[in-house]
């Protein structure tokens, strides 16, 4: 009996304001659909959202901030609100946004609200069910992927990372870029807008910032160098500019102040500061420290000179005169980086300081090992540049830009990417732009009939010729033009190769990473490959020869590591002090293990014997 009672709906709807109980009404769907009326009719805030609970028999009406919410068209009794007349009007800007709102024909719903509606896509699907009307089908993708042509005709996992791409494009990120300091910023050359766009392309007017350039494609095979994703790339179009781009760097430095009332001083060190580099690191600077300019500066050269204050207030010198020596604290170069001064800044720092920031220049042409994608999330890198006479080439002469293999479109099902570039190819020949939108974009049967008044084949397929021998390639190749994008993970900035470095202070291993000038790991699992082979020799070369590798005294008798005397020249065994001390190669990783467990009062022992078991 309990239980039934806890169940039961309550008879009079619960009136929740956000979330705060305010009152009970008889008829809760009712009074939700006057309010609705009311709000149409602008005498309620069109920022508010009544959700009416059917189960719990409870009204919200909602006005908090920060909910998402989506325009719709309002439809009533199976008809759209926006009429052709209305729409008529706003073509002719009579009628704004704002005006549409206010009429009750366009109304914003949040999440909570949408579970009351029934939506419907295209106008032509319009039932007497229906309470609302998507503005364009097109909406349910995001800003990014909405900028993409022909989202409906590929794969989710490839729109997904066609938009992760479209973040990483380089092209004009900022029309005021020559006058920015941002730490690491790209510039594409020549940025061309697409031939084959959206409506909200044109809407975001990315016109202006463009990332990317229209290429002819064609979808070939060429011996083996655009094997997987690799493409092949015409070297004639990178010498004339394709995807060539400027990469600018920030370097910076301030003057700090430090507790003793002392401060850094920008200027040129002289041979007495600690820790001078030697002249030729600073040849690139000016009077004042810093460097000049549109100087062409190379690894670990001086952008600007500084000099600190010693550690140590006062030190000593030979002659027993307190002097202040000052430390060499000048920005550098990283190692490996080189490129011309873009810029030179020299302003102030929040703590009154002087700082100065020195923008770097560098051309980064593209080489092999450079990613590009186009804009279906089908990305490679450059596996080949070929001469432009070794290109295969169309009978007006014609010869890609990029070739990419064909059988990196059914496995991943992009459909769209073939038809931007057969959209691409007709705008091209029409003189025109095309419309790639979502669900309203130009059809494949336009396109077909564009090439066939051209002359060209349907299909876009082109009979091509062997650059190299100049015979004709047996089966038609298809060919179009796609607006490919070239992305920030540059070779040149990744590349890295280490024959000898800086080791760590504490293990005596090479450092890690490509800043530090560091090695390469070669892990378990590489070492597991080299057991298998039985390359043992191998094994002790990459771990022990080339890595930490140290030669420690160890006592015959108790068997714990020894040291040299110097003053009395010989070798010493500091437990049992025994003169039976020999050398023993080891891994200096592991002589530290040992003195990590001496720490635990555990006393390790090495026990010796003759090489051979003897």
């Amino acid at each position: 009996m309990s239980k039934t009672r806890r169940h039961r709906v309550p008879e009079k709807t619960a009136v929740y304001l956000n979330g705060r109980l305010v009152g009970y009404h008889p008829d809760g769907m009712n009074l939700a659909k006057r309010l609705r009326e009311r709000r149409r009719m602008n005498e309620l805030n069109y920022q508010v959202n009544i959700f009416y609970n059917s189960k719990l028999n409870e009204l919200h009406m909602i006005s908090d901030k920060g909910r998402v919410r989506r325009p719709y068209v309002v439809v009533e009794n199976g008809k759209s609100r926006l009429t052709p007349e209305i729409l008529n009007r706003v073509k002719n800007n009579e009628l704004t946004w704002q005006h549409l709102v206010k009429m009750g024909i366009i109304e914003y719903l949040d999440a909570q609200e949408e579970e009351n509606t029934l939506i419907v896509s295209n106008e032509k699907d319009i039932t007497e069910q229906h309470t609302h009307l998507d503005v364009d089908p097109a909406n349910i993708f995001g800003l990014v992927a909405s900028v993409l042509p022909y989202p409906e005709h590929n794969s989710s996992p490839r729109i997904t990372m066609a938009c992760a791409m479209a973040k990483q494009s380089l092209g004009i990120y900022s029309t005021n870029f020559t006058t920015r300091y941002d730490t690491r910023a790209y510039a594409m050359y020549y940025p061309q807008e697409p031939l084959v766009r959206t409506n909200i392309y044109k809407a975001l007017n990315l016109r202006e910032k463009a990332a990317g350039q229209n290429c002819v494609v064609a979808l070939v095979s060429y011996h083996g160098y655009n094997m997987a994703d690799a493409i092949v790339i015409n070297r004639a179009a990178i010498d004339r500019g394709l995807a060539r781009t400027a990469m600018f760097k920030t370097y910076e430095t301030e003057e700090r102040l430090y507790p003793g009332g002392q401060k850094d001083t920008i200027e040129l060190p002289t041979a007495e500061v600690v820790g001078y580099r030697g002249e030729e690191a600073y040849s690139h600077l000016d009077e004042d420290g810093i460097v000049i300019p549109e100087s062409k500066v190379g690894s670990k050269d001086v952008l600007v000179g500084k000099t600190s204050p010693p550690r140590f207030l006062e030190e000593i010198s030979v002659f027993g005169a307190i002097e202040e020596k000052k430390r060499e604290s000048s920005l550098a170069l990283k190692p490996g980086e080189e490129g011309k001064v873009d810029s030179v800044l020299i302003t102030e720092g929040p703590s009154g300081n002087r700082l100065v920031k020195v923008r770097m220049r560098s051309v980064k042409t593209p080489e092999v090992g450079d990613k590009f994608a186009s804009r279906h999330g089908q990305k490679g890198v450059i596996g080949l540049l070929v001469a432009q006479e070794d290109m295969p080439f169309t009978e007006n002469g014609i010869t890609p830009d990029l070739m990419v293999n064909p059988h990196a479109i059914p496995s991943r099902m992009t459909a769209g990417h073939l038809l931007e570039m057969l959209g691409g190819k007709a705008g091209s020949i029409g003189g025109k732009m095309m419309n790639g939108s979502a669900f309203s974009g130009n059809t494949e049967e336009e396109y077909r009939e564009m090439m066939t008044k051209a002359g060209f084949e349907e299909y876009g397929e082109e009979t091509l010729y062997d650059g190299r021998t100049g015979k004709q390639i047996k089966a038609k190749i298809f060919i179009g033009v796609v607006y490919y994008q070239r992305l920030h993970h540059l070779v040149s900035n990744k590349m890295h190769v280490r024959s000898r470095g800086p080791v760590q202070l504490l293990t005596h291993q090479p450092t890690e990473g490509r800043a530090r000038e560091g090695g390469l790991r070669f892990g378990e699992m590489e070492r597991d490959c080299l057991l298998g082979y039985g390359a043992s020799m191998l094994i002790k070369e990459r771990l022990l020869e080339e890595s930490d590798k140290t030669v420690q005294l160890i006592c015959t008798e108790c068997g714990s590591t020894a040291t040299h005397d110097y003053a009395r020249n010989r070798d010493l065994c500091p437990i049992c002090g025994g003169e039976n001390v020999e050398p023993v190669e080891m891994s200096y990783a592991f002589k530290l293990l040992l003195d990590e467990i001496k720490s635990l009062y555990v006393f390790p022992r090495l026990l010796l014997k003759k090489k051979g078991g003897e």
